[in-house]
């Protein structure tokens, strides 16, 4: 009986360090899916989503060249050509799903056959995005075995790291067909509302980790009207980013015409003028969730967090309508809105564990 019991203690301390395991590498995962928005960032800025003219090699390479001799011969040609190919894959795809007006833009518009000279800071700045886009995918791929393996009968865990693994396959499919659009803005733009769902499903699947270990958060009863403002608060963060990823294509649209930096903002309209009022209205709610968490005592450490990082949104968004737009800004303007809308759907665990104590 005696021995029963310590091995049966010993698998309960056993069952412990995995979680631990399990947790840890799901933060790590979640850093990983962070520096791919990051490094997507740099790309996008710094010109280089065409530095690879081709997915998932570049060049035809594993390494890619880091001089014109290392190119193979003709590539302008070779590239254009399978691009061409991709394209019309692609835009038969979007005549079977009903956008045929889209499908038949991509077909007719030649500019999208046109192949960058060949630039080796452009081509290794992709080359990195690749990299870290490679580590997040492997360590969504070993979360969803582990979980497979050892926490199965947890169906929710499971299904959530499956779906994160069909939508980081998903964003590599579709990383392939931006560059074989030759970065056209709307699929840049729905690169990144994927990759934000991704970072959500993140943020749940480490919820529901803590749990499974017994590190809940202690539930906290809330007044409805905080935890409804919360919820209006999260949701215009991520209005806030959508409209960003607009403003961020009307930009690119202004490149195309050859307008200079210092004139973008003079030059935008629509999107660009509600995204910065609509920072204002964000800014506001955040402080009054603040006001109420002080206020009423409920003790949510992540509030004060997020008013922090609205303000280096007002920072980095005054940067860039009276510093004409410095390009080292605009990457981390994306990053603190993604860690802000992060850290809010994490900020989540407590209403989750306040309805689980009511419950019960």
């Amino acid at each position: 009986m005696k021995q029963n019991t310590v091995e049966s203690g010993y698998f309960c301390r056993k069952l412990a360090d995995m979680s631990r395991g399990y947790i840890r590498l799901s933060w790590i995962t979640l850093v990983l899916i962070y520096l791919v928005i990051l490094a997507g960032s740099i790309v996008r800025t710094t010109g280089s989503g065409m530095g690879c003219p081709d997915w998932p090699k570049c060049f035809d390479q594993i390494v890619p060249p880091t001089a014109e001799d290392q190119l193979p011969e003709g590539y302008k040609e070779t590239y254009s050509g399978y691009r061409k190919k991709k394209i019309d894959k692609f835009a038969n795809l979007l005549d079977k799903i009903g956008f045929s007006e889209t499908a038949n833009a991509l077909r007719n518009d030649d500019s999208l056959l046109v192949e960058e000279d060949f630039n080796v800071a452009r081509t290794w700045t992709e080359y990195g995005n690749r990299l870290v886009g490679f580590l997040a995918g492997n360590g969504v791929l070993i979360l969803f075995i582990w979980t497979l393996i050892r926490y199965r009968r947890n169906r929710t865990l499971l299904a959530l790291t499956f779906i994160n693994l069909v939508l980081m396959g998903f964003e590599g499919w579709f990383g392939s067909i931006v560059v074989a659009t030759n970065l056209l803005p709307w699929t840049i733009t729905l690169h990144m509302l994927f990759a934000l769902v991704i970072v959500g499903i993140q943020f749940k699947i480490i919820r529901l980790a803590k749990k499974q270990a017994g590190t809940n958060t202690a539930g906290i009863k809330v007044d409805s009207k905080f935890k409804y403002l919360f919820y209006f608060s999260l949701f215009l963060t991520f209005t806030q980013i959508i409209l960003g990823t607009q403003v961020r294509q009307e930009v690119d649209f202004l490149v195309q015409d050859g307008i200079d930096r210092a004139y973008w903002v003079d030059s935008m309209e629509g999107d660009f003028l509600f995204h910065r009022s609509f920072s204002w209205l964000l800014l506001g709610i955040n402080v009054l969730l603040l006001w109420m968490n002080r206020k009423s005592n409920y003790g949510i450490p992540a509030i004060k967090y997020f008013v922090g990082l609205v303000v280096v949104l007002f920072i980095t968004g005054v940067l860039f309508s009276y510093a004409g737009m410095p390009a080292i800004i605009q990457p981390l303007h994306l990053l603190v809105a993604s860690l802000l809308l992060g850290i809010q759907f994490y900020a989540l665990r407590y209403f989750e564990y306040q309805r689980e104590s009511l419950i019960r």
